[in-house]
């Protein structure tokens, strides 16, 4: 996967919003204006950083050599995945997702109804 296409599965996600908060440094995808994704746009290696559970997050880092914790966020939450190494593009995709429902279950329960529901 390249960067356009990982940007573009981003957006694809319901009420996906990007924007570069910090310049043209990192790129940050947001639903209901919280955090799923950061893609830092000048490392030589493209990743992704996403939020897990933290169970999931310690298991993903020990089961996959291009996941780690995520440098500059909670390391109990966040990961980062360098992509096109040992993790396919479709697992990619699936984190991706888990970070957006992690976000959401953040989020008012009426707020959860309507993401989860439509």
């Amino acid at each position: 996967m390249n960067i356009e296409e990982l940007r573009e599965y981003c957006l694809s996600i319901k009420n996906a919003t990007e924007d570069l908060p910090f310049g043209d440094e990192y790129l940050m995808f947001r639903v209901f204006g919280k955090w799923f994704a950061v893609i830092p746009l000048k490392d030589y290696e493209l990743n992704i950083s996403v939020k897990c559970n933290p169970a999931k997050a310690i298991e993903l880092r020990e089961q996959y050599n291009c996941v780690e914790a995520a440098w500059h966020f909670n390391k109990k939450y966040w990961n980062c995945i360098t992509l096109n190494r040992d993790m396919n593009d479709e697992t990619v995709k699936h984190w991706i997702i888990h970070s957006v429902e992690e976000v959401v279950k953040k989020l008012p329960k009426k707020t959860q109804s309507e993401y989860f529901e439509n």
